[in-house]
């Protein structure tokens, strides 16, 4: 279902874009900005959650090393989804 989902959207950005070709677009300021200021705060929260999650993975490493393997899972899942979070951001930035 989510790879379904994620060809939908990337299919519906690239449908916007083949429709509206950079040389038509309306090359405001405004839109640059906004881009950037969607990319800038799309990758801080995403990089302070990361930086944050790793450091309590590797507490909990710490305190109970026999659980290894179920925190080093848990936190390849979390982080797989973190990033995903900076790619959707990525596309705000070149969809614009």
């Amino acid at each position: 279902m989510e790879l379904y989902l994620v060809a939908d959207v990337t299919n519906g950005v690239l449908a916007a874009v083949q429709a509206n070709p950079s040389s038509q677009r309306e090359e405001s300021g405004d839109v640059f900005q906004a881009a950037a200021l969607a990319i800038g705060i799309g990758a801080l929260g995403p990089g302070l959650g990361l930086g944050y999650a790793v450091g309590r993975a590797m507490d909990a490493v710490g305190r109970n090393p026999e659980a290894v393997v179920q925190i080093r899972t848990t936190l390849v899942v979390g982080v797989a989804l973190v990033e995903a979070i900076t790619i959707y951001a990525l596309l705000i930035l070149f969809a614009s």
